[in-house]
């Protein structure tokens, strides 16, 4: 059979692979998002529970939150649309209603970060057509507005031209198109990630087996191409993050009397 695909293409899936990997080295292996507490409170107790949770967890939080703002942030990275950066940068730390939630974004996204520095001390430039303007992260946008500096209003374009410490959906959507990686499989790629470490959080707290473990990432996996087609389909009106059993669940995890995880 003769190869249809490029060094270029297949550049950009092993980048998303690597990425997508539970071995890099953002933390993410640390945080549980609420399960936690879900299982010290008795909702969730074995495989079936902890697959329903997570499938409606995927649905009504990832899908409708993280998974919208990374469409429109590779969009405004592709774009050099710092001004928007900023915007859906504070969107995703606004919404976040518990500080567990707020340091796990702000912590995965400042080492997301650092790890893209490791490697590239100035990020790379991806070839055309998605260009990546290394400047939106390393401070030197030209001609960031210096309005600021006249009237002491904080100017969006240059804060998020001179900031690193990036929330997690941001940052990946910065390394991610700095391969000129597709929307859809970033997302793609985002979500399991998300799957396999949430399911390594099940694996650990409820407990369960390896093998427990590996049917409720399969159906994660066969949820996931839905939940990203929705994320892809909403706009910033339709975008939230309403999930008030979850924020309840990691407010008690925060004084909860033993925890393995973070979150």
């Amino acid at each position: 059979m003769a190869n249809t695909t490029t060094p270029t293409a297949d550049a950009a899936l092993l980048r998303l692979i690597w990425l997508a990997s539970p071995a890099l080295p953002v933390g993410g292996f640390s945080y549980s998002e609420g399960m936690e507490s879900a299982i010290d409170a008795g909702l969730v107790t074995g495989e079936d529970s902890a697959g329903a949770w997570l499938v409606d967890q995927l649905h009504l939080a990832l899908a409708r939150a993280d998974l919208a703002v990374l469409a429109e942030a590779l969009r405004a990275w592709r774009e050099g649309d710092a001004a928007r950066i900023a915007e859906l940068d504070t969107w995703v730390r606004q919404t976040r209603e518990t500080s567990e939630l707020r340091q796990q974004t702000t912590q995965m996204g400042r080492s997301l970060v650092a790890w893209m520095q490791s490697f590239h001390p100035r990020p790379v430039r991806a070839e055309p057509p998605f260009p990546v303007r290394p400047e939106l992260v390393e401070g030197l946008a030209a001609g960031a507005s210096t309005s600021s500096a006249r009237t002491g209003v904080e100017d969006p374009a240059r804060t998020a031209a001179e900031r690193t410490d990036y929330s997690y959906p941001i940052a990946f959507a910065l390394a991610a198109q700095a391969h000129a990686a597709n929307d859809r499989g970033t997302l793609l790629a985002f979500a399991f990630g998300w799957a396999e470490n949430m399911m390594q959080a099940a694996l650990k707290a409820v407990p369960l087996g390896q093998s427990a473990g590996q049917r409720i990432l399969l159906r994660l996996a066969g949820e996931i191409p839905q939940a990203v087609d929705h994320a892809l389909a909403l706009g910033d009106d339709a975008r939230q993050s309403f999930a008030p059993m979850l924020a309840i669940l990691s407010a008690r995890h925060e004084t909860q009397y033993s925890r393995l995880f973070r979150s």
